[in-house]
């Protein structure tokens, strides 16, 4: 029997969402009908582009699609993913999940209520390096973070936590399975937007872990790493490189009394990993099973940035 042909949407069609129209209208069993922006200079051109009709409101989609990815600035994304909700049609929503945690939970319900896929847009859980990472972390006690892009305006409607940051507590809480915070202490500074541009979170977990987080969107250069420190080894993440270093203690040689350093380097070489999220997303519309980034996934991320938030509200004045 032939797989029926799904119809998708993105709205957004700035950078990201051109991104995600483009591997829609790419995807075996899947069609791309339109794509919806205020500006319609903006959503006519991808349109033209990709074959796709041009709509200027998400409202205008109900009935028209069975799917959606939300690619909109994160300050709308709980009115925009909740509408599409209620209309039938499932939903993945870009990080962040939500503008704030109370719409975050909203999101949640509503796709309990109506029954729909709501899958979360932490990309780095589709990056080959950290899928790999899963399989190599063990117990560890401290895992480091740095984040770090040049300015742009894409991105400025939030602070840098739900930004940049929540990528990394993403990779920490799925990896680790860090979970419930035992202490956190945070600080934020804005320099070029009325948001906070660069954070430094520390969070102690009651597992024992560690994770110190750091965050700019105003650094000279661009930089994606996480290092986890565990029991006999050290493991340093290259997102961007998509390149894992392990260093593992090993018993001391024959007639030696101290111990040595084994080294391991693993490249993924090419990889497609927004391509991989929303062929994910697609698989569990078409099955109606739960996606890889559930809407607890999402929320427990944004339940952390919010602790962030109120710590940062809370520093004590230079």
């Amino acid at each position: 029997m032939a797989m029926s042909e799904l119809r998708a949407a993105v709205v957004g069609a700035g950078r990201l969402g051109g991104f995600h129209a483009r591997k829609y209208a790419a995807l075996a069993g899947v069609r791309l009908t339109h794509v919806v922006d205020i500006d319609p200079e903006r959503a006519g051109a991808l349109a033209a582009e990709l074959g796709a009709i041009a709509l200027g409101g998400h409202r205008e989609l109900a009935g028209l699609v069975d799917l959606a990815s939300v690619a909109a600035p994160g300050v709308c994304h709980h009115a925009i993913a909740a509408e599409l909700m209620a209309a039938g049609i499932d939903v993945l929503v870009e990080k962040p999940m939500a503008a704030t945690l109370a719409e975050a939970r909203d999101l949640k319900e509503v796709a309990r209520r109506r029954g729909r896929v709501l899958q979360v847009g932490h990309l780095e859980r589709f990056n080959p390096a950290v899928m790999r990472l899963r399989t190599i972390v063990a117990a560890p006690r401290f895992v480091e973070c740095h984040r770090l892009a040049p300015f742009t305006e894409r991105g400025v409607d939030v602070d840098v936590v739900l930004d940049l940051m929540v990528h990394d507590l993403d990779v920490i809480q799925c990896v680790t399975g860090a979970a419930e915070v035992t202490a956190l202490e945070a600080l934020g500074v804005a320099v070029l937007t009325d948001q906070i541009d660069v954070a430094n979170a520390r969070i102690r977990f009651a597992n024992g872990l560690i994770a110190n987080l750091n965050a700019s969107r105003v650094a000279p250069r661009s930089e994606r790493k996480i290092r986890f420190f565990q029991p006999n080894a050290y493991i340093s993440v290259d997102y961007e490189a998509r390149r894992i270093q392990i260093y593992r203690k090993r018993p001391p040689l024959s007639g030696s009394a101290f111990s040595t350093i084994s080294a391991e380097q693993v490249e993924f070489g090419d990889a497609d990993p927004l391509r991989d999220e929303i062929a994910a997303f697609v698989a569990s519309v078409r099955t109606r099973t739960p996606p890889p980034v559930t809407a607890d996934d999402g929320l427990r991320v944004m339940e952390l940035s919010e602790r962030i938030r109120l710590a940062m509200e809370s520093a004590p004045p230079d």
